[in-house]
């Protein structure tokens, strides 16, 4: 039976609507880990550390598909929630159209400036090559990259979570088959995982706007009966704001970190911190898919006045998230001796370095689900700046601050307690803020 946003919610039908956006978060994850396991293993540590050093850039680029699709799916659950569809397809429609553009230049200014961007980043001459490589052929997908970020919140908004998680299982099946044969088969190397990548996601994103731009039975759907809607617009950046900062910042600190650890440690060090990055992506992706699950039930009640069913959703919601937090450790403290051997098994010095700070970093996933949620229940709630003020202190005050000042004071421990510490104080702004705006949304 159909789940719909006006339904009431228990436990079990929370978790069937959400998993369907969790999976697809985690799929989506695959891409950089798929690749980041064959050319380390195929290709060699140096290629692998340069595609670490360069990926912050392209998740910039697919925050902003993130914070449209975020920003405008609040605003369009809340015009669904007010029963008003062709608006909201409207909005919807002029959305995907600004994404997609945006697509197109970014993807041109950044095949023009990656040579610049890799030094910037902190590519040496062994890795600039590889960085170049890697980088121009990515951004080719540069449009579909973005759109698939922003389509996929919009999914769940149009009550088809399982075709958007099809879509995205498409996706990422497809890049792991394509990885082998390029790099295995074909011997393509670093070019073989790149193309892998663009062609698996604009595959996937293909689909999705020929389903949206025919009839169909979800509540969306792309037409051309749309204009420029500057206030929407506006609206979405400023709601979507949070998911923005959020990603620039994961990067900005990935940069940091990449940076710090070439000081300490070199190559190797950048290698270590792409291992931990990929554990981190696909616990972090289930927090950010079941954030992106609930966002339009909260949204849809926000705006139909159901105060009852928003202080249901919300209670259930923590509860889902701190069980789910401890369970994350103790997965990570199982996992790490298998995944760092999966990744650089092979070189023993930097299978131990790995290992060690494996142990360290896993203690963030504790804390990571419930400020990630925070964040998103503000956005559902159309309240931007107190999700991007939580978003903003947890990675660019809280976080960046922890890598720039512990590795002064601890050495090389100081960057992998950075996020613990970082996440920490996070907890506590979003508990003031949950706590402070309770009267004014009535979800407590």
């Amino acid at each position: 039976m159909r789940i719909q946003l006006s339904d009431h919610f228990t436990y079990s039908r929370l978790l069937r609507f959400t998993l369907p956006s969790i999976a697809m978060m985690i799929f989506t994850s695959i891409y950089s880990i798929v690749d980041g396991f064959f050319v380390s293993n195929y290709v060699g540590k140096t290629a692998f550390a340069a595609i670490n050093m360069v990926s912050p850039a392209f998740a910039i680029l697919g925050a902003f598909g993130l914070m449209i699709g975020a920003g405008g799916t609040a605003i369009v659950g809340r015009t669904l929630g007010e029963k008003k569809p062709d608006e909201a397809n409207a909005y919807f429609s002029m959305l995907i159209y600004i994404v997609l553009g945006i697509g197109v230049f970014v993807g041109i200014a950044g095949f023009i400036l990656i040579p610049f961007l890799s030094r910037l980043l902190g590519a040496d001459d062994a890795m600039l090559s590889n960085c170049i490589l890697y980088g121009r052929t990515i951004l080719f997908g540069t449009p579909f990259f973005m759109l698939q970020f922003a389509i996929q919140s919009f999914f769940i908004t149009a009550e088809k979570p399982k075709l958007g998680l099809f879509i995205t299982i498409f996706s990422g099946v497809s890049n792991i088959l394509l990885d082998a044969l390029f790099i295995i088969g074909f011997k393509w190397g670093l070019f073989g995982a790149a193309f892998a990548t663009a062609f698996s996601q604009a595959a996937g994103t293909i689909i999705a706007l020929i389903y949206f731009s025919r009839k169909n039975d979800s509540l969306l759907r792309l037409t051309l009966k749309t204009r420029f809607y500057g206030r929407v617009l506006l609206k979405a950046c400023t709601n979507g704001s949070s998911e923005m900062v959020a990603n620039i910042a994961a990067s900005v600190v990935t940069i940091l970190y990449n940076y710090q650890l070439m000081r300490f440690l070199g190559a190797d060090g950048v290698a270590a911190y792409g291992v931990l990055m990929y554990a981190s992506f696909v616990f972090s992706a289930i927090y950010y898919g079941y954030a992106m699950g609930c966002a339009p039930i909260v949204s849809y009640q926000y705006g139909a006045g159901n105060r009852k069913e928003l202080k249901n959703i919300f209670k259930k919601s923590l509860s889902l998230v701190g069980i789910a937090g401890i369970s994350m450790l103790i997965i990570s403290k199982l996992l790490s001796v298998p995944l760092a051997g999966t990744f650089v098994g092979y070189d023993k010095e930097l299978y131990e370095l790995t290992l060690h700070a494996f142990q360290i970093y896993s203690f963030s996933f504790l804390l990571i689900g419930y400020n990630v949620f925070g964040s998103a229940f503000f956005t559902a709630l159309n309240d931007g700046l107190v999700s991007a003020a939580i978003s903003f202190l947890r990675t660019f005050v809280f976080e960046i601050g922890s890598i720039l000042i512990l590795p002064a004071l601890f050495g090389i421990d100081g960057i992998w307690f950075a996020v613990i510490i970082a996440e920490l104080a996070a907890a506590l702004i979003t508990s003031f803020f949950f706590y402070f705006k309770r009267n004014r949304y009535h979800y407590i």
